[in-house]
């Protein structure tokens, strides 16, 4: 893939990002391991949006294990192992995984877009599986997601607050058992919820791949750990209009929290 280790890579450069971007490097700005697994596809993305936030990315290949000079570590999308056995299945024993365990463990941020959401589900670092979807067929398309009311530490949108957020998966149908859902509500887990225009979501249910109660992202109880199935980071600089700032928040708050504990 041509990635350096952990300690090794250099911030990636992927073409002209905003001023701000290209001033925050190296000035205290939030550093975000992003790691890349042989099948991934959208770290390039990842890295792109968060530089042209005005953060450091650096990549993390699949086989080291340093995980330490990270704010956050990122688990992009794309087609780890080639989806083989079951997507996220082969991933999940990659050996960085081990140190994104610990990580995660240890109270720091984690998270998982779309296959990373279903490596996480493997790990067991988030509960439920993430199934075919609905009508067995490959989904890509913006999508309204609802804000929830969470303890997730990577969003601080206020509850019932409606975003645009493109998908593109066909493995993200959310699935869990009524107990595990329950305790998820209870505890504040979930964070993100398909939903329409307004908010409102459909008496037979408004995810477009048939997701459990119209779940697009949970975290876990301590909200470091965050997986969701839609793609923030394509709709981070604006370039595609409308709506297309609306996954900068997924990002900018766990950034601010970070280096405020860190000074």
């Amino acid at each position: 893939m041509g990635v350096g280790t952990a300690a090794g890579a250099g911030s990636v450069g992927m073409g002209a990002g905003s001023a701000a971007g290209a001033a925050g490097l190296g000035t205290g700005a939030a550093r975000f391991g992003v790691v890349v697994f042989p099948g991934s596809n959208c770290e390039q993305d990842v890295a792109y949006a968060l530089r042209f936030l005005g953060f450091d990315a650096r990549y993390v290949w699949h086989q080291d294990t340093d995980l330490d000079p990270f704010d956050a570590v990122v688990l992009p999308g794309g087609f780890s192992y080639g989806d083989y056995l079951r997507c996220g299945a082969i991933a999940r024993f990659s050996p960085v995984m081990e140190s994104v365990i610990a990580y995660a463990r240890a109270g720091r941020p984690v998270i998982g877009i779309c296959n990373g959401f279903q490596i996480l589900t493997e790990a067991h670092l988030l509960p439920g599986a993430l199934l075919r979807n609905a009508g067995m067929k490959f989904i890509c398309e913006s999508v309204h997601l609802r804000v929830e009311q969470s303890v997730c530490e990577w969003l601080d949108l206020a509850p019932g607050t409606v975003v645009d957020v493109p998908i593109n998966h066909n493995e993200g149908n959310y699935f869990c058992d009524d107990a595990t859902r329950a305790r998820l509500e209870g505890n504040g887990q979930i964070v993100l919820r398909y939903c329409a225009p307004d908010g409102s979501r459909a008496p037979d249910g408004s995810a477009p791949n048939g997701a459990f109660d119209d779940i697009a992202g949970i975290c876990n109880e301590r909200g470091n750990v965050f997986g969701l199935m839609p793609h923030p980071e394509r709709v981070c600089d604006g370039l595609s209009g409308g709506r297309a700032t609306d996954g900068a928040a997924f990002f900018t708050a766990i950034a601010s929290s970070v280096r405020k504990v860190l000074g």
